[in-house]
């Protein structure tokens, strides 16, 4: 049983640290000048503050599929929705940061917040620590929502 709990932590460590690492590729290759010159608001935090709250916030959702995944009433759809949030977290720093799609990008980030939303909304029925984990990657992708929302305005 233990052995079975460290491969599946293992596993949705990798692939929720998955979406860090394109993410932070995409980022350090193709960020740069594009970001720089964008008019930022003054509630924009200072860029070392992403890294060390996106790695606990990452941390934070490997934990909270992991401990729904050892629920005994878990449904394999809110797994897929769990996925599906990865990808879509992926997708919008490809977006954002790749591509330099503002617009796009905060579409990217309701769709993303809604998913959550309806994880935190799933987990709760089946194992509320899972619940309260994913409450600050909510916030946070709120927070990052109205910064996104400034970049647009402003640019």
């Amino acid at each position: 049983m233990l052995k079975n709990k460290f491969i599946s932590f293992t596993l949705f460590f990798i692939i929720t640290f998955s979406a860090s690492f394109i993410g932070r590729i995409v980022t350090i290759n193709l960020k740069e000048p594009w970001y720089s010159k964008l008019i930022k608001s003054n509630y924009n935090p200072p860029d070392w503050v992403f890294a060390p709250v996106w790695t606990t916030l990452y941390l934070m959702m490997t934990l909270a599929i992991w401990f729904y995944w050892h629920s005994k009433n878990r449904e394999m759809r809110t797994v897929y929705i769990y996925f599906i949030n990865i990808v879509l977290n992926t997708t919008w720093s490809i977006v954002f940061f790749g591509l330099h799609q503002i617009f796009t990008a905060l579409i990217i980030l309701m769709i993303l917040i809604i998913l959550i939303i309806i994880l935190i909304l799933k987990f709760k029925r089946v194992n509320y620590v899972s619940t309260y984990l994913m409450i600050p990657y909510l916030l946070w992708s709120c927070y990052a929502l109205f910064l996104n929302f400034n970049l647009f305005i402003l640019n």
